[in-house]
């Protein structure tokens, strides 16, 4: 979820490390070993409610797998078009990879609302796409995985709005209605091999090793 008051989205801190059972070295080698999905890349996303732990998670993941790139689709939204990203992610990224080239894409700005900056997104063998949707129809032909962080709407938006501070308050009550039609009409949680616990960051036992539910 984009916070409208910054120069780029707020997220949690993705500095926060692994620890011995939380199962990331096992998800970082089994997702090395899936077939590519996105030209030479297995591209995986980590999807979830507005403040349920996407970023960090994210963060985590990639410094286990090594240094993946990361794909923020705050960068990719904007306040007119919440959910309006996906021709920017396909254009931008999806295209470049699946053909063998890095891939760059355009940053919105949530302070000056437009478009400043560019994120580059070299080819590697993993690269995570996080944020709300990133497991939405449109994107999973491209997909090798969908990873969804177990926590409640409810619980997320408390999270996303002790974060964010009161001035938020009114941007969370126009995004969490967004959000609950998007879930409704494309619901990624069903397509997910891998879950991860919202409030410890530890991911459920079992769905490590599960073949990936992505059609």
């Amino acid at each position: 979820m984009a916070a409208s008051g910054t120069s780029s989205p707020a997220r949690p801190s993705s500095a926060a490390r692994h620890t011995p059972g939380d199962g990331l070295s096992a998800l970082a080698a089994e997702l090395r070993a899936l077939p590519p999905s996105c030209g030479p890349v297995r591209l995986v996303a980590v999807d979830g409610h507005a403040g349920s732990g996407k970023t960090t998670f994210a963060g985590r993941l990639a410094a286990a797998l090594g240094g993946a790139p990361v794909v923020h689709l705050d960068d990719l939204a904007t306040h007119e078009e919440l959910f309006g990203w996906t021709g920017r992610l396909r254009e931008q990224v999806l295209e470049p990879l699946s053909a063998g080239r890095d891939a760059a894409y355009r940053v919105y700005d949530w302070s000056l609302r437009r478009f400043a900056g560019t994120a580059e997104v070299p080819v590697a063998p993993v690269v995570l796409v996080e944020g709300v949707g990133a497991g939405r129809r449109a994107v999973r032909p491209w997909l090798a995985r969908v990873v969804w962080m177990e926590l409640d709407a409810d619980a997320a938006r408390r999270r996303g709005e002790e974060r964010d501070g009161p001035d938020l308050a009114e941007f969370w009550a126009g995004w969490a209605r967004a959000e609950s039609a998007h879930f409704a009409a494309d619901p990624s949680r069903p397509y997910a091999a891998t879950h991860v616990d919202g409030v410890t960051g530890r991911i459920v036992p079992g769905t490590v090793g599960e073949p990936s539910t992505v059609p």
